[in-house]
């Protein structure tokens, strides 16, 4: 049975092997590793099979800046990835919803993804909700989720972490 429990400082060396197979190569690794040393991770969720990581998502700090100043204090939904001999059996899906949980928990009032739309919308992420933002990204891959809706609808600046390497 596959548990998801908040990562621990122990689990870092397990998650980076977990993070390098699953995307086949070091990146994503690294960004984690630069978002924790910057302290930009709001939260982090494994999935454990006996006791065993086999999966990761990380939620990091994504202000997005309105015209007016203010801020809306958003999340980044990256990495999400399971180790490849355990994908597809749910394990993605299981830590998406228990990271939605958690940031409703958070009150954190919308979170940002750039990935697959087919899978992501299954989660309520859209490119439309996305769009009003100005961002590095644009077009069907860059997608958000409002938990306060109508929260994006008037638009922003998104800040990246440094992170991950954008231009500000």
């Amino acid at each position: 049975m596959t548990a998801i429990r908040s990562v621990v400082p122990a689990d870092h060396g397990a998650l980076d092997a977990v993070i390098t197979a699953a995307f086949g190569q070091r990146d994503e690794a690294d960004l984690v590793e630069r978002l924790r040393r910057d302290g930009d991770v709001l939260f982090e969720l494994a999935a454990t099979h006996d006791d065993t990581v086999v999966g990761h998502i990380l939620f990091s700090r994504l202000p997005i800046i309105r015209d007016d100043g203010s801020v809306i204090a958003a999340a980044s939904l990256a990495p999400l990835c399971v180790r490849p001999d355990c994908q597809n059996q749910g394990i993605g899906a299981d830590l998406i919803g228990a990271g939605m949980n958690e940031c409703r928990k958070r009150c954190i009032p919308a979170v940002i993804v750039l990935g697959d739309p087919d899978y992501y919308q299954r989660f309520g992420f859209s490119a439309a909700a996305a769009r009003p933002l100005a961002a590095p990204f644009s077009g069907p891959h860059f997608m958000a989720i409002e938990f306060d809706s109508g929260v994006l609808k008037d638009g922003g600046k998104v800040r990246y972490p440094a992170a991950f390497g954008l231009p500000g």
